[in-house]
C-alpha cells in the first residue's frame, strides 16, 4: 500500500479510471472522467478529463472544427459530483443518479482535441437527499465552463423492493 500511494503522490491523481468505475456506474463511451486530483470531505473535488480526438462524439461535432460538446462538459462535471457523492457519503454505482437542476451556465471558451479539462466542484450542501454544487471547468488556468448543479440518487428500477 505505501508504495501505491507514493505512486498517486508522483502522478497527482488519487483515484484513476478504474478506481472511478468502483464509484460510479458509467462505462465507455459515456465515462468522461479519467482522474480525480483532490477531495476535501464536505467542501470539494477536482477531476480531470483528457480530451482525445478518439472521442466519439468528434466525428459529428463538428467534422474540421471539433469541440467538445457543452452538454458533455456540464455531464462531465455531473460525474465527478457523483464520485464526491461516492466518496464523501457513501453512494455506490448501485444508484441512478438524476439532474434536478442545472443552473447559471456559461460556456466561455471552446474544448477541443488535446485539452485536459480540470473540473472542479465545490460542494454547497446537500438537502433532502438532492446534492448542490458549483462547478467550474478549466483548460489550464483558462475558465470554459460553469454551472450550479443539482442532483439526486436513486435505486435502480430493478432494485426497488
Amino acid at each position: 500500500m505505501l508504495c501505491r500511494t507514493w505512486l498517486r503522490k508522483i502522478d497527482k491523481m488519487i483515484l484513476n479510471a478504474n478506481e472511478i468505475m468502483k464509484c460510479l456506474p458509467h462505462r465507455y463511451p459515456f465515462l468522461l472522467v479519467d482522474g480525480i486530483e483532490s477531495f476535501t470531505e464536505n467542501q470539494g473535488i477536482v477531476g480531470i478529463k483528457n480530451v482525445t480526438i478518439n472521442e466519439p462524439f468528434f466525428q459529428g461535432h463538428f467534422p474540421g472544427e471539433p469541440i467538445m460538446p457543452g452538454v458533455l462538459i456540464i455531464e462531465a462535471m455531473a460525474q465527478v459530483g457523483g464520485v464526491f457523492a461516492h466518496l464523501n457519503d457513501g453512494i455506490g454505482d448501485d444508484k441512478v443518479t438524476y439532474f434536478t437542476g442545472i443552473d447559471k451556465v456559461k460556456f466561455r471558451k471552446p474544448v477541443r482535441p488535446g485539452d485536459v479539462l480540470r473540473l472542479e466542484l465545490e460542494f454547497l450542501k446537500c438537502r433532502r437527499g438532492i446534492y448542490q454544487f458549483a462547478g467550474k471547468a478549466y483548460v489550464g488556468e483558462t475558465l470554459v465552463t460553469q454551472a450550479e448543479l443539482k442532483a439526486t440518487f436513486v435505486a435502480r428500477e430493478g432494485d426497488k423492493q
